[in-house]
């Protein structure tokens, strides 16, 4: 983005931190293009900061398989699936199926394309469907209405010393905001941020990196 065009200073901090951050990948810089050009709400890409934050968390991990609720575009799986190792996979659930097509389109132009697994379904139903202790790391980014039940099935899906990442944690402010307090999607959000805090199972750091990434580690 031309500096002579930003609108905000903290476009400037953002523009600042990428510059001074690892590159984002072509086919991630592709990815966002082609969310902004063919879907609604491309913005909900996770972005070239989060993203590489993604990756590097992924690596440090070292997780066997990763279960990411909400796909979207695709951009986040493409992130995880480059820090995996080899052998290690992501099965990724995206709800909506009028998705598919443009996701396996974005994954096939990607070097990772072989970690990751595409599910079109509901998310909670798929979970409850798996074993116990089948997950190395969980990215949540689905329905922000079902966090807490997400969180939930994340605690038995995950291992001792396993990972919860959950995006928009923070809403766009709306957390902080009385004039959400009847939305349903706030309130979600609120309720997920509310149990996690309170829960003496994990240790959690909540960051104000975009919409709000919370780190979640099952002790």
């Amino acid at each position: 983005m031309p500096e002579s065009i930003l609108q905000h200073p903290d476009d400037a901090l953002r523009l600042y931190a990428e510059r001074h951050s690892s590159p984002e990948p072509p086919e991630l810089y592709e990815t966002v293009r082609a969310a902004h050009i063919h879907l609604i709400n491309g913005r909900m890409c996770s972005g070239h900061l989060q993203g590489r934050l993604l990756t590097m968390l992924t690596r440090m991990a070292c997780p066997r398989h990763v279960l990411e609720l909400g796909t979207f575009a695709g951009y986040s799986a493409l992130c995880i699936a480059e820090g995996l190792s080899d052998g290690a996979t992501l099965t990724t659930v995206e709800h909506n199926d009028e998705l598919e097509d443009f996701i396996l389109s974005r994954f096939a132009a990607s070097p990772y394309a072989d970690r990751i697994r595409l599910l079109i379904g509901d998310a909670l139903a798929l979970m409850r469907g798996m074993e116990d202790a089948s997950c190395d790391m969980i990215f949540i980014d689905a329905d922000k209405r079902q966090y807490p039940a997400y969180y939930e099935e994340c605690m038995r899906l995950l291992r001792r010393g396993g990972f919860i990442l959950a995006d928009n944690t923070l809403w766009d402010g709306h957390v902080t905001d009385a004039a959400y307090d009847r939305d349903p999607q706030t309130r979600g959000i609120r309720a997920f941020n509310d149990l996690v805090a309170a829960d003496p199972r994990v240790e959690k750091v909540m960051l104000p990196l975009r919409d709000g990434l919370t780190i979640i580690r099952k002790i």
